[in-house]
């Protein structure tokens, strides 16, 4: 499985989000409008937009990235991660768009590709990141600006498609795949739905950027199983902060 993809060549990402604002009550009334009709079908009967809007962060026109983690394999098989992590969303947007696009020209000037890999990236991280950017007047780097590309013109990976094996499974998490794999949990700390009370009520984001790393740590290391490799060591693995 995956023989032809060249693990230096591969960039794994994993982003963490979170709702614009803290509270509902702080959201200008425009957006509380347009949330309320956006999420008529989601929200349970009994829920308000209000008691919803915990989940806003999901959603990239009412929510804001706070921690992208981008890791790749070095030539002698070791995993580095860095990672961007800033309350402002369109600096750190910046130098990781800035990254990624160096990054990807000098695989080109070598006759290479860059691979962007996540877990459910293809649905959630690459097109949230690419929101954002559109938002904050940000141009999309190379590697995510896809329109008008022929499908296999785009590369990108996504983990949980490559476990569906052809079939048409809605969801399987990442924590799922670790533990079948025997590959230490990300979510020894923290997960996804408790990032947003980090963020917000304890302003701890260096807790969400490790809890960020250990999610890339983790794609790459199923991205190792699935082509039949040994998994990484700890020592090999490196994490970084920008």
């Amino acid at each position: 499985m995956l023989e032809n993809i060249n693990l230096p060549n591969v960039m794994v990402l994993d982003i963490e989000t979170v709702p614009q604002y803290r509270s509902f009550d702080e959201v200008p009334l425009l957006m509380q409008k347009l949330w309320d009709d956006k999420t008529k079908k989601q929200r349970p009967p009994d829920e308000t937009p209000a008691e919803f809007y915990k989940c806003a962060g999901i959603q990239a026109e009412f929510g804001k990235i706070i921690c992208i983690s981008a890791g790749m394999h070095t030539k002698e098989d070791k995993f580095r991660v860095t990672s961007y992590a800033s309350k402002d969303e369109r600096s750190m947007l910046l130098k990781f768009g800035e990254m990624l696009q160096k990054c990807a020209a000098k695989l080109i000037k070598e006759g290479q590709t860059l691979t962007l890999c996540g877990h459910n990236g293809k649905e959630f991280d690459f097109p949230y990141i690419c929101r954002r950017m559109l938002v904050n007047g940000i141009p999309l780097p190379s590697p995510l600006d896809i329109c008008g590309k022929k499908p296999w013109e785009v590369s990108h990976l996504d983990t949980m498609e490559l476990w569906k094996c052809g079939d048409f499974k809605n969801y399987t998490s990442l924590n799922l795949l670790a533990a079948i794999f025997g590959i230490p949990t990300p979510k020894d700390d923290i997960d996804g739905s408790m990032v947003a009370e980090v963020y917000w009520v304890q302003d701890d984001l260096n807790r969400i950027c490790t809890y960020c790393q250990k999610d890339v740590v983790t794609t790459a290391q199923v991205l190792r199983r699935f082509k039949g490799m040994e998994l990484l060591p700890e020592e090999d693995v490196s994490t970084f902060s920008v």
